[in-house]
């Protein structure tokens, strides 16, 4: 018998987080808390604002579309710039200010958390017509997270 877990697109759970469509590739409890695994396909004004974690290091990978993430800075204006394209891996270390938003119209993205925890954050804000992150701002906290600037625009 095989450990290894294999997800093909679209065989993870499915829910809404504010007006998106995730898919939650890989769970905390599928891998005893080590990671987890969002698949998400995003829009430019569906942007983060910059923010950091205290708890897990976060991994993106680039499956389409064009993704550009600011690093480094508690402003936006003050961040290193990168562009990733499809293909790309992008690694943001905890405590490290980030945010990312597409290029393109719109970009699908794996999102890996080590380790899984903050997937329980995503799931519990169900859906909604438009980001509301400020409002969650305790929320966040709960699970380590402070947001620093705006996202960026759309």
């Amino acid at each position: 018998m095989s450990i290894a877990l294999v997800r093909n697109p679209g065989g993870g759970k499915v829910y809404r987080y504010y007006d998106n469509t995730n898919e939650q590739v890989v769970s905390t409890a599928e891998t005893s808390g080590a990671v987890s695994v969002l698949r998400l396909v995003m829009r430019r004004d569906a942007a983060p604002p910059l923010h950091s974690h205290s708890r897990e290091d976060e991994s993106w990978v680039v499956l389409s579309g064009r993704v550009r993430f600011w690093v480094g800075s508690n402003s936006l204006d003050e961040c290193d710039v990168h562009d990733a394209e499809a293909g790309a891996y992008v690694y943001g270390p905890r405590f490290v200010p980030h945010t990312f938003q597409p290029i393109t119209t719109t970009a699908e993205v794996l999102v890996i958390n080590n380790p899984g925890a903050i997937e329980g954050y995503f799931q519990s804000i169900g859906p909604a017509d438009a980001r509301r992150d400020t409002e969650h701002a305790d929320l966040l906290a709960q699970y380590g997270v402070v947001l620093l600037d705006n996202p960026p625009p759309a």
